[in-house]
This record gives structure tokens, C-alpha cells and sequence, in this order.
């Protein structure tokens, strides 16, 4: 069974994941309840007219197009094991126009603020600083506190403005491709706008020197805020350096789980990529319990304070919140969203991220802008992908939700992209493991990480 046709079948996706047509093949089957109660009906519905094309997007420079929408909060929902429907809005209806879906977007943000991740608060009352062609100074201001950080750059030889790339933390991204390509590699020190280590009532960092050290908000969000200030910097210079137009985000591992949210929150970002991000990440709420040796929603709450306080009441009943990540990558599109896994370490959970990637991708197709690919070639190798079961190849390397679609870059391993592996499960160059080994992860390690072992 291919990967597609496994996610098309997988639980979660009581019908049809990524497959909004009704017609047979490959991964497909019946569904036991019409097509049009299914989370994954074509949108609009089949009775309406065409999906909405061309694709709905937010204004030059506008960070959220939907601050002005009414929504209202959002409790904790009845336990549903399916993901749930990315276009059903709070009030029944089906969103059915490019208004309703900026206002639907609006209304799946308000609960990932609420019960994932922590608020995002507005732009601070001022934001000033520099750029140039080694570093970006950053200094916000609001309601009588101040604070600020600071990024390098680093860029090839040759007149500007330069595409950028803003790379958290450093890991897992090929800077010398993205140079090449002729962007700037644009990197912020994470730990100084979130800083690990801190106690939930005590967070430490930019982001909590300006909205108070017991704020419920998480690092990913913190982490987030700094790169939405970053462009705010860009935007103010003389546009001689960096374009603020043409902006991406990636990351690995945690801060693969930054780059996400903060692709997801702003709309001036234009290519989202998180790199292995794990639990907490793009991997599905829903999917991480039924994932054999991924990290514990419950770890990944406790490890560090990435994911806001309140989240650590859904950890035990992923199925009672209100959204789940497919929701979050579907708010990316119609931009470029490159969700990139490594299923050959189970604690990464790339299965649940490659669920989330196909359902986000269900957005995409609705506002024009493509669909997912799961199993194309990436910078490791090309794999055949198969279920999840003790002993078994693991699936492609990467799983696309691509409303565009980049090339991949590498994993976290380090600045250029590891050989091609001879025996790594499901590879083409070599023997497969038998069914009792324990095949070797990426780095050497086993597919299953112990305790001590950190992300």
C-alpha cells in the first residue's frame, strides 16, 4: 500500500484524507455516510460552484487579514476522533466564499491561540530597528517596556534586495543552497525571544520582557512574535538589503515547531518549511497517541514550555480540542506550506505530520493553489512508503502540503544534505531489516528514542 493510499485510509480520516472526489482507485473505498458529510468533501460543497479560485490572499504587509472578524471563543468540544472539518465555521454554516474562508481562518486561530500555543499579541505600539547586509537590530516597545534582540545575515556578493529566509536555531536547513539560490539567510537567536530552561510561571525572554514572565503564551509563539518583528524591521528599511515581500521560515525539531507557528500566524511569510518538528509541531493531536513511539503529547508539553499553559489540559484527550494542525496548515494557504518528516525515528511522529500536511492540503486545493505530495523525491533518497508495523519499511521522507512547491531542503544532520542511504529501511540501495531488528535511524540511532534523549 503506498503512503497516500495509507493516509487516505487512516482512521482519523473516517473518509477520505486529501481525496475530496468520490471516484475509485488506488487507497480509496466506500464511505459508510454521503459524500457530503465527510470532513474532506470537495469545498465547496458539490452542489455549489467551483472551489475559489483565483486563491484569496492577504495584502502586502498585512500579518493577519483577519484581526477583524468576529469570532467567538472556543471551549473544549464532545471527543472526536476525526480531525475536524477545516471549512465548518462556529456558527454551522460551510464556508463557501473567500470571506467566509478569512473569517474561518480567523476562527481556527482563536482556539490554537487559546488551548495550543498561547496568544499571539498585536504588534507592540512601536517597533524600530536596522538592517544590513550582516545583521537586523530589532527594538519593540509597548505600554512602557522595551526589549530587543537582534539577527545575523548572511548573503551572497551582489546588489539587493535579496528573497530571505529567516532559519531558527541554525539546524537543518542548507544555508549555502538558500544563498545560492540568491536569498539571504536571515538568523535570529530563538533562545533570546524564548529562552529554555524557565519555569512556566517565570518564562524568560524578548517576548515575555514585553508582555510579563507568567503570560500562559508558549515559546513557539514567543519564537514566533520575533520573526513577525523581524519583518516588521524589514519592512521599515529602505528595501535596499531584503525584500519584505518574499520572506520564508524554517527550522528543524523545535524549532521546526516554531517555524510552523510562525508561518501559520503571519501572512507575510510566503514558504513555510519546519523540518522534523515532531510532537507539538505539524504532527496531528489526534494522530500522536495512535502512533506507535512518538513523543508523548504529555513530553512534549512537559520537556520545555513550548506549547502554551493551557494546553497541558488537553494532553491525556487530544480528541476534545476544538482544532487540530491540519487546521493550522491549512491557515498557511494559500501560501507555501513544505512539511518535511523523517519517519525512520519514531518519536518524531512523522505519520501524524504527514496527516496534517494532507488534510491542510484540502485548503489549498479549495482557494486554487495545488494539493499534497507525499511521496516524491527528496535531498535523502526517493522511498516507497508503507504502513506503520513492527519491523516495516517507513514511509517517504517528506510529505508535501504544497501550495507551491519548493525543492526540499535537508534534514537536521547539518548544513548539506546527508548520502543517500544503502540500508536504511525502505531506501533502494540495500537490504531490509528483518522483522525483529530494529533498524538503525538516521543519525544511528534507533527508531525509538529513550528518555534522555531531547528533540
Amino acid at each position: 500500500m503506498s503512503f497516500l493510499a495509507w493516509e487516505r485510509a487512516h482512521p482519523l480520516c473516517r473518509y477520505r484524507c486529501a481525496c475530496p472526489d468520490t471516484g475509485s482507485g488506488p487507497g480509496r473505498r466506500p464511505s459508510s455516510r454521503p459524500p457530503s458529510r465527510s470532513p474532506w468533501s470537495r469545498f465547496p460543497p458539490q452542489s455549489t460552484p467551483a472551489p475559489l479560485v483565483p486563491a484569496a490572499a492577504a495584502a502586502p504587509g498585512v500579518e493577519d487579514d483577519g484581526a477583524d472578524c468576529p469570532v467567538p471563543p472556543s471551549g473544549s468540544t464532545a471527543s472526536r476522533a476525526e480531525l475536524p472539518d477545516p471549512f465548518l465555521r462556529a456558527n454551522g454554516a460551510r464556508a463557501s466564499t473567500r470571506e467566509d474562508w478569512r473569517c474561518r481562518r480567523a476562527e481556527i486561530r482563536e482556539p490554537a491561540e487559546r488551548h495550543v500555543y498561547g496568544d499571539k499579541p498585536a504588534r507592540p505600539d512601536g517597533v524600530t530597528g536596522t538592517v544590513s547586509r550582516t545583521g537586523i537590530t530589532v527594538q519593540a516597545s509597548h505600554q512602557g517596556r522595551s526589549a530587543g534582540f537582534t539577527a545575523g545575515v548572511e548573503l551572497l556578493s551582489g546588489d539587493g534586495p535579496f528573497p530571505a529566509v529567516v532559519v531558527l536555531g541554525g539546524l537543518g536547513a542548507d544555508t549555502a543552497a538558500i544563498k545560492n539560490a540568491g536569498a539571504a539567510v536571515v538568523s535570529p537567536d530563538p533562545y533570546a525571544l524564548g529562552r529554555e530552561g524557565a519555569s512556566r510561571s517565570a518564562k524568560q525572554g524578548a517576548f515575555y520582557t514585553l508582555h510579563g514572565s507568567s503570560s500562559p503564551t508558549g515559546l513557539l509563539m514567543a519564537r514566533s512574535w520575533g520573526v513577525s518583528r523581524v519583518i516588521d524591521v524589514i519592512e521599515q528599511s529602505d528595501g535596499g538589503v531584503l525584500r519584505a515581500d518574499a520572506t520564508g521560515v524554517t527550522g528543524c525539531s523545535r524549532f521546526g515547531k516554531g517555524a510552523f507557528v510562525a508561518g501559520a500566524l503571519d501572512q507575510r511569510i510566503a514558504l513555510t518549511m519546519p523540518i522534523e518538528s515532531g510532537s507539538g509541531g505539524t504532527g496531528a493531536f489526534r494522530g500522536i497517541p495512535q502512533e506507535s513511539g512518538a513523543q508523548p503529547l504529555s513530553s512534549a508539553y512537559s520537556e520545555q514550555p513550548w506549547l502554551g499553559d493551557a494546553f497541558g489540559s488537553f494532553t491525556g484527550s487530544p480528541a476534545n480540542l476544538p482544532a487540530d494542525t491540519h487546521q493550522i496548515v491549512g491557515m498557511i494557504a494559500p501560501r507555501g506550506p513544505l512539511i518535511m518528516e523523517n519517519p525512520h525515528v519514531d518519536w518524531l511522529g512523522a505519520r501524524s505530520g504527514s496527516l496534517a500536511a494532507l488534510g491542510g492540503a484540502e485548503v489549498c486545493k479549495a482557494l486554487g493553489a495545488g494539493g499534497a505530495s507525499a511521496t516524491g523525491p527528496t535531498s535523502r533518497t526517493a522511498r516507497t512508503a508503507r504502513p506503520a508495523r513492527s519491523g516495516a519499511p517507513r514511509s517517504s521522507g517528506t510529505s508535501r502540503s504544497s501550495c507551491s512547491t519548493p525543492a526540499a531542503p535537508p534534514g537536521c544532520s547539518g548544513s548539506r544534505p546527508p548520502s543517500p542511504p544503502t540500508s536504511r529501511p525502505g531506501g533502494t540501495g540495500g537490504p531490509r531489516p528483518s522483522p525483529t531488528a530494529a533498524p538503525a535511524g538516521r543519525h544511528g540511532r534507533r527508531h525509538r528514542r529513550g528518555r534522555g534523549q531531547r528533540r
